[in-house]
């Protein structure tokens, strides 16, 4: 079927007249045709109602947003702003998300987001109107986070807005003229609802194999956590054996360059434009972009059709299908079924919004991740921020701040609240840290004079939530049991990786803490560089018998939540899920009946995969293509790798990353795949011992490491050194190296006879080593060394 993509609407209400006083007038601001500087944010719409708009500029006002609406009776109207003092539920001083009503260029004598620490309507007066269309606009005044849901003009001076629903929902849809029943769009065979990577790879696998499948997102791009509204790279793993084809949609959607914190970690890094094209190119899909379900039709027990609300006009519409795939994270299309679900109250990992700071002077270059050059730049003081003036953080020093270290990863809250009631409470917590360290730094600290903040999310990147129960609920247990499932189908690929606040920083916060630690809790797949193979029992509900799940809302338990729920393991997920729908429509079952009755037909689908990847990455059956590394001559001649009978270490930091040290001498260092290295995030220098119980002679090494795309392999470390213990001194055993730019890096040296060497990283792209292998070898026989 032709591929659909339901679009914007944007709102222009016209007044109806009911007896001697009209209909109010309900603008909505998500639908304002010039949204200026505002971003629409509907990520809270289960909460507070509606989505809305932000005025998200980080300090600097952002450019007004317009409306035109059709006055159809000349009068007097009473005006009302359904906003907020975001800060007030703190009680604390100052309003900084401040802006101003302007109808016809007038302003409305209230200043707007000064009251109230929930969302109601503020009221804003009186204006007279003639009969004829009127402008009406949003003026920000302070760039910090000022917010608007909509405004109402009534000729009844006594009448209110109502403010919970469902009476409000049931004005905003007379006002706007909706039905209230929602339209239907047609019958799908597999519904997907939650455009993430889990889910487009759940849409692209059910697509390809003949499914009409309706695809529904709620923002405007594709990817989730990993689009350029979040900015997170995929970790995991994929293409692995004994299923080397699972992954192959994930990688078409992967990106080829990457960054992590600071500036460079740009928008176009995240490829959003090619997430959409690959989707779009299924005749299959029904794209359904900007829509959030927020209803679901039952019968039986089983789901009928989902209710999509279109963000921007509010048009609801009726989505049925015979089976449907919750890939939303938040498990909302499953908790709305009645679906067996759980949920940690408190010591719950926690969302970030990431952010950065950059050298630039052009205003019109915040947000927009453009460099220019730098000179001194004010900040004002945020007395409504969190208090940090004698507090830690990441990246504070007063003699070295470090810039790269604000907005990380570890910029984390909400542990011990309420992951879905109170995500707006929150991300507006991370909004005061940030504001706060900035406004440490540069009032208190008075350092990093020509900074000033670049980008921060306004969409939460979320870690833990719900989680649907299956027949199969994975534990931490069958981690550390090495649980070998029948049905095992998408494999891990990173640590347990849990988080918790960083007592470091947790003092005078506690239980609002915003700095996290990670827990790489290990197990012995992940000890041993290979993944750990989830069952498909975890992919689908055990009390919804059409409902089947993907990424982190699947059925597992907190403490092993860690191992699955990063994206690339999401992707896999949804593959799994594509191909089990085809199989649930083929034989008229579902997907219990697909693990009861047709595993060996699923592990065939398995066995082929569905991706496209593009033919230049791809040889032999779909395989990455190789890559030359340069080989040198005296590699033919040179002896034993005694690197893989050492013990490695890496002392002084911290294990982080995907991969333990023990790939650093597993002997593979096949660079097609990026799962297989060591990576090292702490702070430089980065230092790796490689340890023997007797002494051995060497006389040359090799260091194999940077990233793999399809255009090779890029980023190996840059500056380093690389000793031998020599009794209790370390000795270098070539000059140290620096601007390296060779992934398959090799010295050879003067045979020397040694416990212990020692490789220290001291400068590398983006602060991050990341080595496949490191080799050191025997010298050949007797035979001199010839010559590098």
């Amino acid at each position: 079927m032709r591929n659909r993509l339901f679009l914007a609407l944007s709102c222009v209400v016209v007044l109806r007249l009911h007896g001697a006083l009209a209909s109010p007038i309900l603008v909505e601001a998500e639908g304002f045709a010039e949204p200026g500087g505002w971003v629409v944010d509907s990520q809270f719409m289960d909460t507070m109602g509606s989505p809305y708009l932000l005025a998200h500029g980080l300090g600097v006002p952002v450019a007004d947003a317009r409306a035109r609406v059709e006055v159809a009776e000349a009068g007097e109207y009473r005006v009302w702003v359904r906003t907020m003092d975001w800060v007030a539920r703190w009680g604390a001083p100052g309003t900084p998300g401040r802006f101003e009503v302007r109808i016809n260029g007038r302003k409305l004598e209230p200043t707007f987001g000064t009251v109230g620490a929930k969302w109601h309507w503020q009221d804003g007066g009186t204006v007279s109107l003639p009969q004829a269309s009127a402008t009406i606009s949003l003026h920000d005044l302070t760039g910090f986070e000022g917010r608007c849901d909509a405004i109402v003009l009534s000729r009844d001076p006594d009448f209110t807005p109502p403010n919970t629903d469902p009476e409000m929902a049931a004005f905003r849809r007379a006002c706007l003229g909706l039905p209230d029943q929602p339209e239907s769009v047609g019958n799908f065979d597999f519904v997907v609802t939650g455009g993430g990577i889990a889910g487009t790879c759940a849409a692209l696998s059910a697509a390809r194999l003949g499914l009409k499948v309706a695809l529904i997102q709620d923002r405007p791009v594709l990817g989730g956590n990993n689009s350029s509204e979040v900015r997170v790279w995929l970790h995991g793993a994929r293409n692995k054996e004994p299923w080397p084809r699972i992954g192959d949609v994930v990688a078409e959607l992967e990106q080829d360059r990457r960054a992590h914190y600071g500036p460079s970690n740009t928008a176009d890094l995240y490829e959003d434009d090619k997430k959409l094209a690959v989707v779009r190119a299924e005749p299959n899909i029904t794209l359904m972009l900007e829509h959030r379900v927020n209803a679901v039709e039952m019968a039986e027990g089983r789901i009928k059709a989902v209710i999509a609300q279109e963000v921007r006009s509010g048009r609801r519409l009726r989505v049925a299908g015979r089976w449907f795939a919750d890939c939303t994270g938040d498990a909302c299309v499953g908790a709305l079924a009645g679906a067996d679900l759980e949920i940690q109250a408190t010591d719950h990992m926690g969302p970030c919004n990431l952010w950065n700071v950059c050298e630039c002077t052009d205003l019109t270059a915040i947000g927009t991740d453009t460099d220019v050059a730098a000179e001194p730049v004010s900040f004002p003081r945020c007395p409504w921020a969190l208090d940090l003036t004698d507090r830690p953080f990441p990246g504070r020093s007063k003699d070295k701040p470090q810039p790269d270290k604000l907005g990380g990863w570890y910029w984390e809250s909400g542990f011990d609240r309420d992951p879905i009631e109170e995500m707006e409470y929150i991300r507006d917590w991370n909004f005061r840290a940030m504001y706060g360290a900035w406004d440490a730094m540069k009032n208190v600290d008075k350092v990093l004079p020509n900074h000033r903040l670049n980008w921060a999310a306004y969409i939460l990147g979320k870690r833990e939530s719900r989680r649907l129960m299956g027949d199969v609920v994975l534990g931490v247990y069958d981690l550390e049991q090495d649980r070998e499932f029948p049905d095992g189908c998408v494999p891990t690929g990173w640590s347990n990786d849990i988080h918790h606040p960083d007592p470091r920083y947790e003092g005078g916060f506690e239980g609002d803490a915003f700095i996290s630690s990670a827990d790489f809790g290990s197990f012995p797949a992940h000890q041993e560089g290979r993944p750990f193979w989830i069952p498909f029992r975890c992919l689908y509900s055990r009390n919804v018998p059409n409902l089947m799940m993907a990424g982190r809302d699947v059925s597992v338990t907190h403490d092993a939540l860690g191992a699955v729920r990063v994206m690339r393991t999401g992707g896999c997920m949804g593959e799994i899920l594509g191909m089990a729908a085809s199989l649930c429509r083929r034989h008229d079952t579902d997907p219990r009946g697909v693990y009861e009755d047709l595993l060996g037909e699923l592990q065939n689908l398995m066995q082929r995969g569905v991706g496209k990847a593009p033919a230049e990455e791809l040889s032999d059956g779909g395989q990455p293509q190789p890559v030359r590394l340069s080989v040198p001559e005296w590699l033919k001649s040179a002896g034993k790798n005694l690197a893989r009978e050492a013990v490695v270490s890496t002392p002084g930091s911290p294990v982080a990353g995907v991969q333990t040290q023990q790939l650093l001498n597993d002997g593979e260092g096949r660079v097609e795949d990026n799962s297989t290295r060591w990576l090292q995030r702490a702070p430089l220098p980065h230092v790796v011992e490689l340890h023997w119980n007797q002494p051995v002679e060497l006389g040359a090494a090799r260091i194999i490491s940077g990233y793999y795309s399809a255009s090779g392999v890029t980023a190996p470390i840059r500056d380093f050194t690389l000793e031998w213990l020599d009794g209790a001194q370390w000795k270098l055993l070539t000059p140290g190296i620096r601007g390296n730019a060779n992934p398959a890096w090799a010295t050879t040296f003067a045979p020397v006879k040694t416990r212990a060497v020692r490789l220290t990283v001291t400068a590398t792209q983006n602060d991050i080593s990341r080595i496949w292998e490191i080799e050191c070898y025997a010298p050949a026989g007797a035979k001199p060394w010839p010559k590098r």
